[in-house]
């Protein structure tokens, strides 16, 4: 008998160590949670491996319809971690002397997912944890949550495809604005500014961003979602009478899916969808 219950309470303390948790939530929600709150969540190579494998976990899962990221603790991320930053060459450039962080699979990933990622901003998401809170889909803030892009007060440049994503968010001015000056934005300036899509009080964070999660995954065609997260990010460089045209075929094809279907039917019976997973021509 205590066999029995030594492997479940085995498997649980390896759970509880791991620098990043996962686990699927009903309806629908591959839950990621950033595990290091006594370093504010501050990224390692290790918990690089494990943010990934997750992503790679909830985006092969039929199940999982929506991903959410957030923070253990009182901390987003707090970008790289310092025993990480302190061990990085400062003369040998050369890839077999660079540490493991430059290595990793990059943040830009996100982006190019089938399913949405929301990202639940507890706390402070600083440098590397910043950009991976802007790369998500849609980013909720906690009123009590900061950004600081960090790069320029550590010598560094705008790391990760942060020169990407926010001047896309922000524009081109207050791009620069936080990245040179480093200096912290707070939760409502962030909202003013585009960086993040809602604020809330931090004590209805979670409440408030599973229930819109829940509602993507039982009201939202997978198939749609997919779609036009591609649009979005793909047509951003396209002028509007070459989307235009791209938008017509892609139409066309969601005309002939099950979800459209699905989506007309459900609409007239008054009830709600039972869309399928992301269709694999998507």
């Amino acid at each position: 008998m205590l066999g029995v219950i030594a492997v479940p309470l085995q498997r649980l303390r390896s759970y509880l160590m791991s620098e990043c948790l996962y686990e699927v939530v009903e309806p629908g929600i591959g839950l990621i949670t950033f595990n290091r709150p006594d370093r504010l969540n501050a990224w390692t190579g290790r918990m690089g491996n494990e943010y990934f494998d997750a992503i790679d976990k909830a985006e092969a899962d039929p199940k999982v319809r929506v991903i959410v990221v957030t923070g253990a603790g009182k901390g987003y991320c707090a970008g790289a971690d310092m025993g990480t930053l302190q061990a990085m060459p400062t003369a040998d450039t050369s890839k077999d002397s660079r540490p493991s962080i430059l290595e990793g699979r990059m943040q830009d990933e996100i982006t190019r997912l089938t399913k949405p990622v929301i990202a639940a901003v507890n706390g402070a998401a600083a440098g590397l944890g910043m950009v991976q809170a802007l790369m998500c889909d849609i980013r909720f803030a906690a009123d009590t949550a900061k950004f600081t892009a960090a790069f320029s007060k550590r010598g560094l440049i705008a790391e990760y495809g942060m020169s990407w994503v926010l001047p896309r968010l922000v524009g081109q001015a207050a791009a620069l604005d936080i990245l040179m000056s480093s200096r912290i934005v707070m939760a409502d300036e962030a909202k003013t500014l585009g960086m993040v899509n809602y604020v809330v009080p931090a004590d209805q964070l979670m409440d408030t961003v599973m229930a819109y999660a829940t509602e993507l995954a039982m009201n939202v065609s997978p198939s749609s979602m997919a779609v036009m997260k591609r649009q979005v990010y793909g047509d951003y460089g396209k002028d509007v009478a070459t989307a235009s045209k791209d938008a017509l075929v892609l139409m066309a094809a969601s005309f002939t899916r099950p979800d459209f279907k699905e989506g007309v039917q459900s609409f007239l019976q008054k009830r709600a969808p039972e869309f399928p997973p992301v269709h694999p021509t998507v």
